[in-house]
């Protein structure tokens, strides 16, 4: 039994560490917003994001492993380099600001816990996450990722300690609600987007190279395809469980703000911070500090990813050396970009720019790039001068342009909303 827990461990990784960086502050903030606002009438777009989600993480780390190259490097060979660049530049942008907001939230829960100045906690994890990240090997780093997904169970514990109408709560979760107002429909694409970002496509496929290059033995599907059936079921086992485990704690977050704050008649949340605070009154002081301590946990998880997300996007784009496992004088540019998203983000929490304004032009920009990197993403994962015999299977492709057709409608429906 133990041997086979085990066996099923060292099957997460990639998967894994992106669906829980999908919870990060600003989306802990989101859910946290749809469950204030709109009580349990929006907990059928978690389960209806899943199997979207899981489709498009699917061919996303599937080209990775079967070409032996990230998103970025894919683009840049198969389309043309002002197409690669306008993605990269997009995503740098909306990553750093990203970063800014996560970083900021953290600094304030922090200060909800023990009191100080949150600038200060900001600035202390900003430097952490980028000295873990310049300064630790791959394999240990992921290691650390690893199990700093567990801070998310906080909020699968918050739903346990407090009441919950299970019956309604059944009822609203598999009957899907429409209400066509503008602010119904501004947090249900919120909610998509939060969901299924940019940045998450271009990490899951950086990270499955990653695993490429830690194992010397391995090689690309595309040139090596001996164990290819083994390899596809482990990166479909480590996507499916990881994705599961976004989705869980997503419902669980939208769960116990629904049935705390909404219906105590708190419905304005705009950050995780101002949440937690709200949940001490209501929920009382243990369900305050898992939710703080949550909002610390995940940004540890999610700010890494921002940053490595675009370092790894902008070092393929240029052709430089990329790598977790690279040391710092190997591969300066890839880190420098790391820096420079992490301590970006950092810097703008110290300017004038509203992060709550600038974090919903980031979400805007997600939302907008996300579309035409899907519709690359489906292109690339169907066109077997990439893919060799590894093109996706029919079921998949409808999948993944469903996710695709989900995602357009979703933004135009929030510009027709404007």
């Amino acid at each position: 039994m133990r041997g086979t827990v085990r066996d099923w461990l060292k099957q997460l990784g990639p998967g894994l560490i992106t669906g829980a960086a999908d919870d990060d502050p600003s989306g802990i903030a989101t859910y946290s917003q749809a469950g204030a606002q709109f009580g349990f009438l929006t907990l059928w777009t978690i389960v209806f994001t899943y199997p979207l989600m899981v489709g498009i993480q699917l061919i996303s780390a599937r080209i990775g492993r079967v070409t032996g190259h990230g998103l970025a490097s894919n683009i840049g060979r198969n389309f043309p380099r002002p197409v690669l660049h306008v993605i990269v530049a997009l995503l740098v942008v909306a990553n750093t600001i990203n970063i800014a907001a996560d970083i900021a939230a953290m600094g304030e829960a922090l200060q909800l816990v023990v009191g100080g100045p949150p600038h200060v906690y900001a600035v202390v994890f900003g430097l952490v996450c980028l000295l873990l990240q310049v300064f630790l090997s791959y394999q240990r780093y992921v290691r650390y990722l690893k199990w700093l997904t567990l801070a998310l169970l906080s909020y699968v514990v918050l739903v346990l300690t407090i009441r919950i109408p299970w019956s309604e709560v059944a009822a609203h979760t598999l009957t899907p609600h429409f209400a066509l107002t503008a602010e119904y429909l501004t947090v249900v694409v919120a909610v998509f987007g939060t969901t299924i970002s940019p940045y998450l496509f271009f990490w899951q496929a950086s990270q499955e190279v990653e695993e490429l290059d830690a194992d010397p033995s391995a090689g690309a599907l595309a040139h090596a395809p001996e164990g290819a059936a083994e390899h596809l079921r482990r990166i479909k086992i480590d996507t499916y469980l990881g994705m599961a485990f976004s989705n869980v704690v997503a419902f669980c977050i939208i769960l116990g703000t629904a049935a705390t704050l909404n219906a105590a008649g708190v419905t304005d949340i705009r950050t995780s911070a101002q949440a937690a605070e709200a949940l001490r009154p209501l929920a009382g002081p243990f369900a305050f500090l898992l939710f703080s301590l949550g909002i610390i946990g995940t940004g540890m998880i999610a700010v890494p990813v921002l940053a490595g997300s675009a370092a790894y996007a902008v070092a393929e784009a240029f052709e430089w050396k990329r790598g977790l496992d690279l040391k710092l004088l190997e591969a300066w540019e890839f880190y420098t970009i790391i820096a420079l998203a992490t301590l970006g983000g950092v810097a703008l929490d110290f300017s004038p720019i509203d992060p709550i304004r600038a974090l919903f032009w980031s979400a805007v920009v997600n939302g907008v790039i996300a579309v035409p990197i899907m519709v690359v993403m489906m292109l690339l994962a169907d066109d077997a001068k990439v893919m060799g015999g590894f093109t996706v299977t029919r079921q998949l492709k409808a999948l993944g342009w469903l996710a695709t057709g989900t995602m357009a409608a979703a933004v135009v429906a929030m510009f027709a909303t404007w």
